[in-house]
């Protein structure tokens, strides 16, 4: 390491089993007056949605409901959101669902004490000024997104995901309950464990790696790895849900500071343009950009391989680093996860125009430990075509 890092992360995580009953609490201790709720229609129809709200009602506190959150959310979600927060005159907002609620009312929240449009906004430190106070809820163990200073959304114009990054969206309080985990269908719980996992592969692997992010990301690993097949197998079990959602925290805050590398650059096109649900379409494009990326950090690699259970023993590093991939590959064949674009409509023909998305994808692309061309992109695409 020869210049300074940083570190940083969400100020109070509140976590484990039956944490969301202490949701008034937290909003009282915020000193919150009214509350605007941002999630989506799947959640309300769970009944998570109605217990949160009962929470708040027996505590006496005042809400509104905005539950149109979509999945890859275009932008424009937020400003609807951002209109129901200045109609309710809310003070804070509590996001409750995947990273696609979330997001949205981490973008919310700064839209509401910003004068600009959100387009200005798209970029690395864009935002001026603090948000209103969030306080939020997973019901996955993917995204991380509640100890991340990042929000991914859709713009449906270019085709493409874009990110906002900014200190101002951490959360006052990240609350996570392994509980509200329980009813993931196990192909939900693939995805989104998926996901979390590739986050901490790729914060381990990132050029931008450091000694604390790699203490996050090799726990990360440890506890994905050994819990997704059993919450999958049985999604009542809340030991492995507790240590899925513990995993998906830890890969978070290590991909927040670390950065994460080119799954995620080929991901964001494909669910921008063809609506792949985003750990389906990390999962897709891991193996490929793993073997690519082998030669980039052939140690790290192998050390995921040991991380993962893999025999080692009397092999070169390069060898060892290609059962890090093997081992990706078995589970994912083992959670049933999608394994081709085609599945999704993809063809021959658009991979060129993919390809260049990926290349516009210059924050992400800077952390990949091996430098990545447009024809390694298309050769990329096509291996999982």
């Amino acid at each position: 390491m020869n210049h300074a890092t940083f570190f940083q992360t969400t100020g109070r995580i509140v976590m484990g089993p039956g944490a969301i009953r202490g949701l008034a609490a937290e909003i009282k201790r915020l000193k919150g007056a009214k509350v605007l709720i941002v999630t989506d229609p799947g959640l309300v129809s769970t009944g998570i949605v109605g217990r949160v709200e009962g929470l708040l009602a027996e505590a006496g506190i005042p809400f509104g409901v905005f539950d149109k959150v979509e999945p890859d959310p275009r932008f424009e979600i937020a400003a609807d959101a951002l209109a129901l927060i200045q109609a309710e005159k809310a003070d804070l907002v509590i996001g409750i669902g995947g990273g696609s609620s979330i997001d949205i009312a981490k973008v919310a929240a700064i839209l509401a004490t910003n004068t600009d449009p959100i387009t200005a906004y798209f970029g690395i430190d864009l935002v001026p000024n603090p948000g209103l106070k969030t306080i939020l809820i997973p019901t996955t163990a993917g995204t991380g997104s509640e100890v991340t200073p990042i929000a991914i959304l859709s713009d449906h114009h270019d085709k493409l995901k874009k990110g906002i990054v900014s200190p101002y969206l951490f959360p006052a309080c990240a609350l996570l309950d392994p509980e509200l985990t329980l009813g993931l269908p196990p192909a939900v719980t693939a995805a989104t464990g998926m996901d979390a996992l590739i986050h901490a592969i790729e914060a381990y692997t990132s050029k931008n790696a450091t000694s604390i992010t790699d203490m996050l990301a090799v726990k990360a690993m440890e506890l994905i790895f050994d819990n997704l097949r059993i919450a999958c197998a049985n999604g009542g079990n809340l030991e492995a849900r507790t240590k899925m959602i513990e995993g998906s925290l830890l890969a978070g805050m290590a991909f927040a500071n670390a950065g994460v590398t080119a799954v995620h650059a080929f991901a964001y096109p494909i669910g921008a343009e063809f609506h792949i649900p985003h750990g389906v379409a990390n999962t897709i494009m891991l193996l490929p950009v793993m073997e690519f990326n082998l030669l980039g950090n052939l140690r790290k690699f192998a050390d995921i391989a040991n991380i993962f259970g893999q025999n080692t023993e009397g092999l070169s590093e390069r060898q060892a680093a290609r059962l890090s991939v093997e081992a990706v590959r078995e589970l994912a064949e083992d959670l049933g996860v999608p394994s081709s674009l085609s599945a999704y409509g993809v063809k021959e023909e658009d991979i060129p125009g993919l390809a260049e998305a990926v290349m516009k994808v210059t924050r992400i692309l800077a952390n990949n430990p091996r430098d990545l061309g447009i024809k390694d992109a298309e050769m990329i695409y096509r291996k999982v075509l």
